[in-house]
Protein backbone atom coordinates (compact mmCIF):
# COMPACT_ATOMS: atom_id res chain seq x y z
CA UNK A 1 0.00 0.00 0.00
CA UNK A 2 1.27 3.50 -1.06
CA UNK A 3 2.17 5.99 2.45
CA UNK A 4 0.01 8.37 1.38
CA UNK A 5 -3.27 5.93 0.75
CA UNK A 6 -2.09 4.28 4.09
CA UNK A 7 -2.08 7.34 6.21
CA UNK A 8 -5.19 9.29 4.80
CA UNK A 9 -7.27 6.02 5.11
CA UNK A 10 -6.28 5.16 8.79
CA UNK A 11 -8.96 5.86 11.29
CA UNK A 12 -10.05 5.74 14.79
CA UNK A 13 -11.77 2.60 15.13
CA UNK A 14 -14.11 2.11 17.84
CA UNK A 15 -15.94 -1.04 17.14
CA UNK A 16 -14.04 -4.53 16.18
CA UNK A 17 -14.91 -7.62 15.40
CA UNK A 18 -14.53 -10.54 18.21
CA UNK A 19 -12.21 -12.20 15.82
CA UNK A 20 -8.23 -12.55 17.66
CA UNK A 21 -5.46 -10.95 16.17
CA UNK A 22 -2.78 -13.55 14.29
CA UNK A 23 0.38 -14.03 16.51
CA UNK A 24 2.44 -13.27 12.89
CA UNK A 25 0.33 -9.97 12.73
CA UNK A 26 0.96 -8.78 16.49
CA UNK A 27 4.64 -9.79 15.77
CA UNK A 28 4.73 -7.64 12.76
CA UNK A 29 3.54 -4.73 14.63
CA UNK A 30 5.64 -5.07 17.70
CA UNK A 31 8.76 -5.39 14.96
CA UNK A 32 7.37 -1.92 13.42
CA UNK A 33 7.58 -0.70 16.59
CA UNK A 34 10.77 -1.43 17.29
CA UNK A 35 12.33 0.11 14.44
CA UNK A 36 10.99 3.19 15.23
CA UNK A 37 13.44 6.11 15.80
CA UNK A 38 14.05 7.37 19.60
CA UNK A 39 16.10 10.11 20.64
CA UNK A 40 19.64 8.36 21.03
CA UNK A 41 17.74 5.40 20.14
CA UNK A 42 17.60 4.52 23.78
CA UNK A 43 14.15 3.01 23.43
CA UNK A 44 12.68 3.52 26.57
CA UNK A 45 9.07 1.75 25.40
CA UNK A 46 8.03 -1.42 26.93
CA UNK A 47 4.88 -2.62 25.63
CA UNK A 48 2.47 -4.92 27.37
CA UNK A 49 0.58 -6.76 24.77
CA UNK A 50 -2.78 -7.37 25.88
CA UNK A 51 -4.89 -10.50 24.12
CA UNK A 52 -6.41 -11.86 27.56
CA UNK A 53 -10.21 -10.88 27.57
CA UNK A 54 -10.02 -10.93 31.32
CA UNK A 55 -7.23 -8.62 32.17
CA UNK A 56 -9.35 -6.03 28.72
CA UNK A 57 -12.31 -6.42 30.80
CA UNK A 58 -10.83 -5.67 34.13
CA UNK A 59 -9.63 -2.19 32.81
CA UNK A 60 -13.21 -1.36 32.25
CA UNK A 61 -14.81 -2.79 35.44
CA UNK A 62 -11.78 -0.93 37.49
CA UNK A 63 -12.64 2.23 36.23
CA UNK A 64 -9.68 2.77 34.32
CA UNK A 65 -10.96 3.37 31.09
CA UNK A 66 -14.03 2.56 29.17
CA UNK A 67 -12.21 2.93 26.28
CA UNK A 68 -11.65 -0.39 25.26
CA UNK A 69 -13.99 -0.85 22.91
CA UNK A 70 -14.21 -4.47 23.19
CA UNK A 71 -10.87 -5.30 21.19
CA UNK A 72 -9.63 -8.44 21.41
CA UNK A 73 -5.62 -6.70 21.43
CA UNK A 74 -4.34 -3.97 23.51
CA UNK A 75 -1.40 -2.51 23.25
CA UNK A 76 -0.64 -0.88 26.29
CA UNK A 77 2.63 1.68 25.55
CA UNK A 78 4.81 2.31 28.74
CA UNK A 79 8.25 3.77 28.61
CA UNK A 80 10.77 3.60 31.24
CA UNK A 81 12.07 7.30 32.01
CA UNK A 82 15.26 6.28 33.36
CA UNK A 83 16.08 5.12 29.64
CA UNK A 84 14.49 8.00 27.91
CA UNK A 85 16.67 10.60 26.75
CA UNK A 86 16.66 14.49 28.99
CA UNK A 87 17.42 18.21 26.89
CA UNK A 88 19.99 19.31 29.51
CA UNK A 89 18.46 22.92 29.00
CA UNK A 90 15.04 22.08 30.45
CA UNK A 91 15.34 18.79 31.62
CA UNK A 92 12.25 17.65 28.90
CA UNK A 93 12.12 14.26 28.94
CA UNK A 94 11.82 12.26 25.52
CA UNK A 95 9.80 9.50 26.91
CA UNK A 96 6.48 10.56 25.36
CA UNK A 97 7.49 11.69 22.29
CA UNK A 98 9.49 8.11 21.53
CA UNK A 99 6.80 6.27 22.90
CA UNK A 100 4.29 8.10 20.53
CA UNK A 101 6.72 7.55 17.70
CA UNK A 102 6.55 4.14 18.48
CA UNK A 103 3.08 3.34 18.66
CA UNK A 104 2.39 5.64 15.57
CA UNK A 105 4.73 2.92 13.58
CA UNK A 106 2.98 0.35 15.16
CA UNK A 107 -0.23 2.30 14.23
CA UNK A 108 0.58 2.17 10.59
CA UNK A 109 1.80 -1.38 10.42
CA UNK A 110 -1.20 -2.51 11.83
CA UNK A 111 -3.35 -0.45 9.47
CA UNK A 112 -1.59 -2.13 6.49
CA UNK A 113 -2.54 -5.84 7.91
CA UNK A 114 -6.04 -4.85 7.32
CA UNK A 115 -6.71 -3.87 11.49
CA UNK A 116 -8.12 -1.20 12.97
CA UNK A 117 -6.72 0.48 15.93
CA UNK A 118 -7.35 3.72 17.93
CA UNK A 119 -4.95 6.14 20.39
CA UNK A 120 -6.26 6.01 23.83
CA UNK A 121 -5.12 8.66 26.49
CA UNK A 122 -8.54 8.59 28.38
CA UNK A 123 -7.42 5.84 31.14
CA UNK A 124 -6.21 6.63 34.66
CA UNK A 125 -2.67 5.15 34.09
CA UNK A 126 -2.25 4.26 38.01
CA UNK A 127 -5.45 2.12 37.98
CA UNK A 128 -3.95 0.62 34.64
CA UNK A 129 -0.37 -0.13 36.49
CA UNK A 130 -2.54 -2.16 39.15
CA UNK A 131 -4.95 -3.71 37.25
CA UNK A 132 -1.88 -5.04 34.93
CA UNK A 133 0.48 -5.55 37.63
CA UNK A 134 3.34 -2.95 35.63
CA UNK A 135 6.51 -2.52 37.42
CA UNK A 136 7.11 0.55 39.63
CA UNK A 137 10.04 1.81 37.17
CA UNK A 138 7.02 1.73 34.01
CA UNK A 139 4.56 4.98 33.28
CA UNK A 140 1.91 4.44 31.07
CA UNK A 141 1.28 6.40 28.29
CA UNK A 142 -1.34 4.91 26.26
CA UNK A 143 -3.62 2.17 25.16
CA UNK A 144 -3.86 1.14 21.29
CA UNK A 145 -7.07 -1.17 21.14
CA UNK A 146 -6.24 -2.81 17.82
CA UNK A 147 -8.51 -5.65 16.00
CA UNK A 148 -10.18 -6.51 12.59
CA UNK A 149 -12.57 -3.35 12.61
CA UNK A 150 -16.54 -4.35 12.68
CA UNK A 151 -18.54 -4.75 9.11
CA UNK A 152 -20.73 -1.66 11.04
CA UNK A 153 -17.53 0.07 12.33
CA UNK A 154 -17.58 4.06 11.04
CA UNK A 155 -15.54 6.51 10.77
CA UNK A 156 -16.01 9.83 13.18
CA UNK A 157 -16.67 12.96 11.23
CA UNK A 158 -14.45 14.47 13.05
CA UNK A 159 -11.85 12.60 11.33
CA UNK A 160 -12.08 14.99 8.07
CA UNK A 161 -11.50 18.10 9.92
CA UNK A 162 -8.07 19.52 9.81
CA UNK A 163 -6.57 22.87 9.87
CA UNK A 164 -5.25 24.75 7.06
CA UNK A 165 -2.04 23.50 6.33
CA UNK A 166 -0.85 27.35 6.13
CA UNK A 167 -2.32 27.58 10.12
CA UNK A 168 -0.49 24.32 10.24
CA UNK A 169 3.00 25.28 8.78
CA UNK A 170 4.99 28.49 8.31
CA UNK A 171 8.17 28.94 6.62
CA UNK A 172 11.60 31.07 8.07
CA UNK A 173 9.35 32.80 11.14
CA UNK A 174 5.96 32.97 12.32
Amino acid sequence: MKFEKLIKERYSCRKFKGKAVEQEKIDKILEAGLVAPTACNLQPQRILVLTDKDKIKALDEEKCTRYTFDAPLIFVMCVDRAKAWTRKYDNLSSAEVDSSIVLTHMMLQAQELGLGTTWVMAFNPEIAKKVLNIPENLDVISLMPTGYPADDAQVNPLHFKHIDLNEMAKYNEF
